[in-house]
């Protein structure tokens, strides 16, 4: 079982105090943790990568800019929702910070229902996206577990073989291999074999994933 999630959380970064109270104090309203910093300099110092929730960010700030900060925390491999707040909106900014997945690009004075309409959105994708990880990477150890044997039928059942063939190709019995099969879908927790290469897919950046959806590839 996968561990709880930490409580959603609205990091907010905005160089006006008076904007960026006003948010704070509105965004907490509706139940929300919020972290507010005056700078994005600051919110690199305060920011964890088990933190969970979306960033509002303004746009145009002193130092380090909100643009800066995006294409920062994507060079860096930061996967942090977005949801932009400008008083001085264009149509080249907003085009670059949706190519680089914001969330939603909103205008000073910012409409109380679009913004808390765009937050949850980004808090919905964060949470999707740390639940996705964390079983992505139970998947990877489960991989991990399996003998030789079972990558070998796991192999097989990839390139959509039957038993009988599998048995053939690696010297077992149909028995065995059926045995190794059932052991399989156990260890890997899947249902079926169209659910065990669904998951094969989600980690077919792994070593071990690779490797076996390669060789079922090059099986034709």
């Amino acid at each position: 079982m996968n561990p709880p999630l930490q409580e959603p959380t609205v990091f907010l970064v905005d160089d006006d105090d008076a904007v960026r109270r006003s948010l704070d104090l509105l965004i907490s309203t509706y139940g929300l943790h919020v972290e507010s910093f005056a700078s994005a300099e600051r919110f690199l110092e305060g920011w964890h990568k088990e933190s969970v929730g979306c960033l509002v960010l303004d746009i145009r700030m002193a130092g380090l800019s909100g643009l800066a900060l995006q294409e920062l925390l994507k060079n860096r491999g930061i996967e942090v929702p977005i949801v932009f707040i400008t008083g001085h909106g264009d149509i080249a900014a907003c085009r670059r910070a949706f190519q680089h997945g914001a969330v939603d690009f909103l205008t000073k004075p910012v409409d109380e229902h679009s913004l808390m309409q765009a937050i949850r959105k980004g808090i919905a994708q964060d949470i999707e996206r740390h639940q996705s990880h964390a079983e992505t990477s139970d998947l990877r150890t489960r991989l991990t577990l399996l003998s030789d044997r079972e990558l070998q039928v796991l192999e097989g059942m990839l390139k959509g073989q039957p038993n009988k063939l599998i048995a053939r190709d690696i010297g077992l019995s149909t028995r065995t291999v059926e045995s190794h099969r059932s052991r399989l879908y156990v260890k890997l927790k899947a249902d079926s074999l169209a659910h065990l290469i669904r998951q094969m897919v989600r980690i077919e950046d792994d070593a071990v994933a690779a490797g076996i959806l390669q060789a079922a590839e090059q099986a034709g």
